[in-house]
């Protein structure tokens, strides 16, 4: 925001509007994250904002972060349901980030490799085996550079209203608070 009083994108709809936005941009890297929210008192509301990796009631925004720690994009609220690539297929970012933007992401979205030529993402480890010691010196590298989304949402927690259990009644408001807090 700052002094020129800008958000974060919302939407990426098309390869030009990424240039237009992010002319310097190299590399991105995604990833989820997720506040807590005060639990519902209808069932099936429970049921969908009940995140089992949190063990509690959450709601997940998906983030593109540029290396200079800051959130590019940042996705809607999604139910603590939602998961990282479900929500990336959903917002559809990935088709519209160039073939030269290296994209870095976690095993959150395991599949995409598969999708795109520009995403980088860790090696599993096979079935009843054991990862090379290159591939281990590989994930070690990608995991020092993929620091930086944890260091951008971490900062972004800062701000108690994107930390603390959210308990506004208001429509969209957490969102909204949530986009706020990026940009600052």
């Amino acid at each position: 925001m700052g002094k020129k009083l800008a958000l974060q994108k919302r939407q990426l709809t098309c390869l030009e509007e990424f240039f237009e936005a992010f002319p310097t941009v190299e590399r991105l890297m995604l990833d989820g994250t997720e506040r807590p929210v005060r639990r519902a008192q209808d069932y099936e509301q429970q049921k969908t904002d009940y995140s089992g990796k949190k063990k509690q009631h959450t709601r997940s925004h998906l983030g593109a972060v540029a290396p200079d720690r800051r959130i590019l994009v940042l996705s809607q609220s999604y139910p603590g349901k939602a998961y990282d690539k479900g929500i990336l297929n959903t917002e559809g970012w990935a088709e519209w980030i160039p073939d030269e933007v290296k994209i870095q992401d976690d095993s959150g979205l395991q599949g995409l490799q598969n999708e795109y030529v520009n995403v980088e993402i860790p090696h599993k480890k096979p079935k009843e085996g054991e990862l090379t010691a290159e591939q281990k010196a590989e994930n070690c590298t990608l995991a020092q550079e993929r620091v930086i989304v944890e260091h951008a949402f971490g900062g972004l927690k800062h701000y108690e209203i994107s930390a603390q259990v959210y308990r506004n009644r208001k429509e969209n408001f957490d969102d909204r608070s949530m986009l706020t807090a990026a940009g600052l």
